[in-house]
């Protein structure tokens, strides 16, 4: 009986210490991506926030014409699917938006202001069509963020980036301003952006 065998026998094989999983993306338009990614990047385990555009049908949209394109604002999230999962994003991506609003968000108007998630998978579209069941139930209201297929992700201008933390008083007027919080918090009460570490 070789080295091995006998280690295996006697029970002295350590086990071996957990694969870390791959990290994953999600794809999710909530109005403004300059809040959407601030938030976003306070939820433990999400790794990464991109702002950017998607659903529309042009190609390299920029923000002079992302709307012609019929593109939304959106944020790409890389996260560790061992720390966050996708469930959780949902419903942080819920309760911190107004998603009973088809028009916009807040003081932002238009399509391209609406909410919507983009799931890259058939596992992504089941979990976030049930976070909307289960978000429906909490408000006792229809929430009109649809369940869309997959989308071409465009990043943002540079200037976009981690615009919050590298322009805090202009972020934080235009936050403000826009009554994004408060709104927020009058529909969800105490669960308002339950999961983020403002």
């Amino acid at each position: 009986m070789n080295r091995l065998l006998l280690a295996l026998a006697a029970g002295c094989l350590m086990a071996l210490p957990a694969r870390a999983a791959e990290p994953q993306f999600a794809l999710f338009a909530g109005g403004c991506f300059w809040c959407v990614e601030t938030d976003f990047d306070g939820v433990p385990g999400v790794l990464e926030t991109i702002s950017g555009y998607a659903g529309g049908a042009s190609a390299n949209p920029t923000y002079e014409d992302y709307v012609k394109g019929g593109h939304r604002e959106v944020v790409q999230i890389k996260f560790d699917p061992d720390r966050v999962s996708y469930s959780t994003l949902v419903a942080v991506l819920f309760h911190t938006t107004d998603p009973t609003d088809g028009g916009g968000q807040f003081c932002d108007r238009g399509f391209a202001y609406t909410t919507a998630i983009y799931a890259l998978d058939e596992r992504q579209a089941m979990d976030a069509k049930a976070g909307k069941i289960r978000a429906e139930a909490e408000l006792g209201k229809p929430i009109v963020t649809p369940v869309e297929g997959t989308a071409k992700f465009w990043p943002a201008e540079d200037y976009h980036q981690d615009f919050g933390a590298r322009n805090p008083i202009r972020y934080w007027y235009y936050r403000n301003g826009c009554g994004r919080n408060r709104a927020v918090e009058a529909l969800w009460g105490d669960r308002a952006y339950a999961g983020v570490n403002h």
